[in-house]
């Protein structure tokens, strides 16, 4: 199960409650900070984007590819590792609005960790270090340290211990 706080909402769902959960500002903020960064293809100056005015936590040598879209509500919630690549359009949600409610879950992601192309990363979750995540993947649950997974739903592929009898079978360059 995901980590996640939940918020009960009255009346109309929650995304009508929007501007009670984040300030209005900070969304219009939010929105030109992300919209630019997914654009810019300086990798430092995209993290030094991130970081500053949105508050991400991003390990040193890490890459965000293009178009990778962050929590546009609540990206100080994501915490991502050092050298770490996230894949071409990828999103990472640190929020989800329901009828009845919304969710709020920290997104920590580890270092030295692949995530593939167009992949979604629910709020709550957490990807160990050295994991690989195939592109295509809905990320709702957490993934052990080392492992290989994709798919949608997510499973695990190879285990750590798995990927590791593979890499000392198999021959050199294939």
């Amino acid at each position: 199960m995901r980590k996640t706080e939940r918020y009960p909402v009255e009346g109309a769902n929650s995304l009508w409650h929007i501007y009670k959960t984040v300030p209005f500002w900070k969304v219009v903020r939010n929105f030109i900070v992300i919209q630019a960064a997914r654009y810019t293809p300086f990798l430092a100056m995209k993290n030094a984007m991130y970081q500053n005015f949105l508050g991400v936590k991003i390990g040193d040598q890490t890459s965000f590819a293009l178009m990778v879209m962050l929590d546009i509500m609540f990206p100080e919630k994501i915490t991502v590792g050092r050298n770490t690549v996230i894949g071409y359009n990828t999103t990472i949600l640190a929020h989800e609005y329901l009828i009845k409610e919304y969710r709020l879950g920290n997104v920590l992601i580890g270092d030295e960790v692949l995530i593939g192309a167009n992949t979604t990363i629910l709020p709550g979750v957490v990807i160990g270090d050295g994991a690989v995540v195939s592109a295509g993947t809905l990320v709702h649950k957490d993934v052990p340290a080392g492992s290989f997974v994709g798919g949608n739903p997510m499973r695990i592929i190879y285990t750590a211990d798995e990927m590791e009898k593979r890499v000392l079978t198999e021959p050199d360059g294939q």
